[in-house]
């Protein structure tokens, strides 16, 4: 079978990525399915700066790729081991980027974004099961993923308002997205950068916020962020930097203030629980994530998008294949 598909064919071309193209849109033959897996006819997938930072060398990754995390679409085939009653072809599905493999310690503690085998299919490029499912002129395609304020941060803060939140600040570079963020339900948004804006949020909310999640993926960011929590409080980081990227914190407050530090990765979700509850949500009118949709482009403008993306010009770009 064939398909249509952006491929990385090389990191850390030079911007704008329109004119260098890392990546090329070209077709691939795709195998059958093999045991437990499924192909899906991908109708919509997202555009996120984790796939822009495997372009741009910040995630090192084996290339050619295919890129793309975040996506939907119906069911093809399924392979060998798929129960009826779990999946079927026909089906609407979404995807999400790491997969559990359900015999893992921490697939068995209920944390499958930590999922083992996962974690090195990731690195090494292979499905779950160590295949690769693409192929290009007859050479291997690796995958990235195993198939799903920018994007991620402004739904953390719809994530918050859903939650009961009484107060939810938002912190950004770009004015235009902190006046998204207000019109979102943000009580107070700050620029990022100004020389006192720990100052401006602690005045703000009476000493600092008992729960902040950065997701800008720097570590000046997790800096600020743990300096404008409260003692006590926690400060969550999902973003994804180099990994030769390090963050210093005060240990002394670390201890002496009792606060918590800690990663979240793919929000520490379980997806088969998790997105049917987002769905509901979101059809509910409590989770409106179409509001953070900034544009829909063609598969043909990635490069253009990823432009875009590495710009802040867009806040979540959609690809529709259809």
């Amino acid at each position: 079978m064939k398909t249509r598909a952006a491929v990385l064919v090389e990191m850390d071309r030079q911007r704008p990525y329109a004119e260098s193209r890392p990546l090329e849109v070209v077709e691939l033959d795709i195998e059958a399915p093999g045991p437990s897996e499924v192909m899906v006819r991908v109708e919509a997938a997202g555009l996120c700066h984790s796939d822009l930072l495997a372009s741009d060398g910040n995630r090192p990754r084996p290339v050619p790729m295919l890129l793309g995390h975040e996506g939907a679409g119906v069911a093809e085939a399924v392979g060998t081991g798929v129960a009826p009653d779990d999946l079927a072809v026909g089906d609407h599905v979404v995807m999400v980027f790491v997969p559990g493999c359900g015999a893992c310690v921490p697939c068995m503690e209920g944390r499958l974004a930590l999922c083992t085998a996962a974690a090195k299919a990731n690195v090494a490029g292979t499905l779950i099961s160590g295949a690769r499912r693409l192929s290009w002129i007859g050479n291997p395609v690796n995958h990235l993923g195993v198939v799903g304020m920018v994007g991620v941060g402004l739904n953390a803060l719809l994530g918050g308002l859903a939650a009961g939140a009484v107060q939810v600040v938002a912190l950004d570079l770009d004015p235009r997205k902190l006046e998204l963020a207000r019109q979102l339900g943000a009580t107070a948004a700050f620029d990022a950068c100004a020389a006192d804006v720990v100052e401006q949020v602690k005045a703000a909310t009476g000493g600092g916020v008992d729960v902040l999640v950065e997701t800008a993926g720097a570590a000046p960011a997790v800096e600020l962020a743990y300096a404008i929590t409260v003692r006590g409080g926690t400060t969550v980081t999902a973003g994804l930097a180099h990994p030769g990227r390090k963050v210093s914190v005060q240990q002394v407050s670390l201890v002496g203030e009792e606060r918590t530090l800690k990663g979240s990765y793919m929000g520490s979700c379980v997806p088969a629980r998790d997105i049917p509850r987002y769905i509901a949500m979101n059809e509910a009118g409590k989770l409106p994530v179409e509001r953070v949709l900034s544009d829909f482009i063609r598969l043909d403008d990635i490069n253009h998008g990823f432009d875009r993306l590495a710009d802040g010009a867009a806040i979540r770009q959609v690809i529709r294949f259809n």
